[in-house]
């Protein structure tokens, strides 16, 4: 059997690996995913200090995250041309002072627009972190690097509960849900200080120049895919949500053709479809996609499980999840030496464990009803974090070792695009099936009926999650 093994990038790099670079690097991965997730737990709080209704609550959270996917791509070839180094720091300042302005915003309008700014500036910082990794390490020192970015990406997902709650719980400064977004602002401006003394600089050799015009029309396509997912469930399904995913596919097809039409012209594509053909990365990205809907769906069924279905707030609720986070850590920074051994079966098993951990998950909670407690569930939930893992860092091997290491900022863009779209789908879907059971004036009874349908679905997006991986195993053995 052989395993993927990532290439060599043959951009100039230094003599050593920059393993004093490492923890800022780590930090641009941890900061944007976190703050995807760490405002969900302060939605009612802000809606009362905000008097802001469903619909901009809704905004709130969609609004980073679709201009996050939107541009990640772009984010991506904007670090190969001008250096990953500088679009790290100016991606980190960005952030830095979005999330300032969103701390401070006075009315949910304002909170909404420095909402995009913030996910605009995540998607410039968050793709150079796997370049810089990409482009800075070689060997055994890569993977040891990539296993601390998986396990540091994951961690923000699963962690961003627990630190929402705690400062909520905190009230700083009589601050409310503030701090939640002010608690980067010293972070980053430590980040981008030390930054600039430990982070080398690299670059694609012959980078061209950004393709405005594919990335304006892949952002056009993300969106047209990501709004109506995350705004249609609240809104009732209006007339434009499905005139919007009506337009996606020929939106897409549109991309494809500008792209392959200027990859034959000897141009620089935004995303060259020949990269897309190297068999790897054909099989890997939809492994990605699939298991970013296994978390998104996972996140908002346990989400509602605990906090509807059985009254925990949101510090039980972070407690819940606090061995998840932890035993994710643990095993993100062992799995290398698996892959190494066993190849993309690590990635199935993976996935079947997350799913085992869902249905354990779903029958303490339907047996516990109202006895369920933080320590009762956490037993499943740390299931769920060995088999996240299992699945998330081997994959984000895979996609780079299937895309060429001189383009490192395009891998970075387009796996984290994969993972962002992925996210909103499985929300979406495990949504639809958790209100097509529990109703939209849900008893307390249908909610548990509801919560189990959410997480059945979980089970079904853990399944096709396993058989992408096999597919994966297929080509990697």
């Amino acid at each position: 059997m052989t395993t993927a093994t990532l290439p060599t990038a043959v951009t100039a790099r230094p003599a050593a690996p920059p393993w004093r670079a490492l923890p800022i690097l780590l930090l641009g991965a941890f900061l944007p995913i976190t703050d995807a997730f760490i405002v969900n737990v302060a939605l009612a709080t802000i809606g009362r200090t905000l008097d802001a209704g469903p619909g901009a609550l809704e905004l709130i959270v969609s609004g980073y995250g679709v201009a996050y996917a939107c541009t990640l791509v772009a984010g991506g070839r904007l670090g190969d041309r001008f250096g990953r180094r500088r679009m790290l720091l100016l991606g980190m300042a960005l952030f830095t002072v979005t999330s300032a302005a969103c701390g401070l915003a006075p009315t949910a309008g304002t909170l909404i627009a420095f909402r995009i700014l913030q996910g605009l500036s995540a998607a410039l910082l968050f793709p150079q972190v796997l370049a810089s990794i990409q482009a800075g390490f070689e060997g055994a020192d890569r993977q040891k690097a990539l296993g601390l970015f998986g396990a540091m990406a994951g961690l923000g997902g699963a962690a961003g509960q627990l630190l929402g709650g705690a400062l909520l719980a905190l009230d700083l400064g009589g601050l409310s849900w503030r701090p939640l977004f002010l608690i980067n602002v010293p972070v980053g401006i430590a980040a981008v200080l030390i930054g600039r003394r430990t982070v080398p600089e690299t670059r694609a050799p012959r980078a061209a120049r950004l393709d405005v015009g594919g990335a304006v029309l892949l952002a056009a396509a993300i969106a047209l895919l990501l709004l109506p997912l995350t705004l249609g469930r609240t809104q009732n399904w209006p007339l434009w949500t499905w005139l919007s995913l009506a337009a996606v596919i020929p939106a897409l097809v549109a991309f494809v053709i500008v792209q392959a039409r200027m990859e034959r012209r000897g141009g620089s594509p935004l995303l060259p479809p020949s990269l897309l053909r190297v068999p790897l990365a054909r099989r890997a990205l939809p492994t990605i996609l699939l298991f970013g809907s296994l978390i998104g769906g996972f996140l908002f069924a346990v989400a509602i499980t605990l906090q509807v279905t059985h009254a925990f707030g949101p510090m039980q609720a972070g407690l819940a999840m606090l061995p998840c986070a932890l035993t994710f850590l643990y095993v993100s920074l062992r799995v290398g030496p698996w892959v190494a051994r066993h190849g993309a079966r690590v990635l199935v098993a993976g996935a079947l464990i997350f799913g085992a951990g869902i249905v354990l998950f779903g029958v303490i909670s339907w047996y516990a009803d109202r006895g369920l407690t933080p320590a009762l569930a956490a037993l499943p939930l740390t299931v769920v974090g060995v088999g996240w893992a299992m699945v998330l860092v081997p994959a984000i091997g895979f996609v780079l070792a299937g895309l060429p290491a001189d383009r490192a900022g395009l891998a970075g863009g387009v796996l984290s695009t994969a993972l962002q779209i992925g996210l909103a789908l499985g929300a979406s879907l495990v949504g639809s099936a958790l209100f097509a059971v529990a109703g939209d004036d849900a008893t307390a009874g249908a909610w548990r009926q509801g919560s189990l349908a959410a997480l059945g679905a979980g089970v079904v997006l853990a399944l096709a999650t396993a058989g992408a991986s096999y597919r994966l195993h297929a080509v990697t053995r």
